[in-house]
């Protein structure tokens, strides 16, 4: 399957990256797609060149363009995948009429094949909004097909659309809370002493095996808690300073002022 990328900004620049195939791609004039190009091999072409070449093209751009690029490709595009926030299937839909469409919420660290990717499946029905577009055969073979090229960069779970919203107020915004977490862990550090590589690779190192340590457990945060918490003791007294500095309530303010973005 020949991907093409309609736009060429941080989200497109880390899947062509994940994917680590030579990349087609287009931009608006910044130029982003010439040195993606230059990076990963391929070529930056127009919007239309990408869409007449690519058994598959994947939107990039900015969502108030929906409609102008939808027009200027129309007719070209054979099947579409969108990660354009704040744009629901029925407007892609509407955009490419009789066109396969997808849409996915990926976050940053596909760059490293470790994302979250969210795929919305309509609320009202069990498919991706496609069938009325083609036969459901070839439906179900491009459906598999999207899956198997976005799971070579990370996690792929289906959502509900309505709730695409609160899911993607956990991952996709993730990465910049936990890299917050992890500037205020090692500043904290150096405070005390370490150098600030020192106090890096700790925060860094601790927080990567927590992560996997969590998925072994199958998410028992308070299992991974109790393990190295004694009554009384250092760790203790750490989580209770956290907890009265108001982490919970940090992160529900946080995950309520995206939630009303998203709606």
């Amino acid at each position: 399957m020949k991907v093409g990328l309609i736009g060429a900004g941080n989200m497109a620049r880390a899947l062509a990256r994940g994917w680590g195939d030579p990349v087609l791609c287009s931009d608006s004039g910044s130029g982003r797609a010439a040195a993606l190009a230059q990076e990963l091999g391929g070529r930056a072409a127009s919007n239309l060149e990408v869409a007449r070449e690519a058994d598959l093209v994947v939107l990039c751009h900015k969502p108030y363009q929906l409609h102008a690029i939808a027009q200027e490709i129309a007719g070209e595009a054979k099947a579409v995948v969108s990660i354009l926030g704040a744009t629901t299937l029925s407007d892609l839909g509407r955009a490419y009429p009789g066109v396969p469409v997808f849409r996915i919420e990926p976050n940053t660290p596909v760059e490293v094949r470790r994302g979250v990717l969210l795929w919305a499946d309509p609320d009202d029905s069990p498919g991706d909004g496609s069938e009325d577009a083609v036969a459901t055969g070839r439906v179900e073979l491009l459906r598999h097909d999207v899956r198997a090229l976005f799971e070579r960069v990370g996690w792929v779970t289906r959502v509900p659309e309505r709730l695409l919203g609160a899911a993607a107020a956990v991952s996709a915004v993730g990465p910049a809370y936990l890299a917050l977490v992890a500037e205020a862990w090692t500043d904290a550090a150096i405070r005390h002493g370490l150098t600030p590589k020192q106090a890096s690779g700790l925060t860094i190192a601790t927080m990567a095996g927590t992560a996997d340590l969590l998925a072994v457990r199958d998410g028992d945060t308070l299992a991974v808690r109790r393990e190295v918490t004694s009554p009384g003791g250092s760790t203790a007294r750490g989580l209770d300073a956290l907890e009265r500095a108001g982490l919970r309530s940090a992160f529900a303010d946080a995950m309520d002022a995206v939630n009303r973005t998203a709606r």
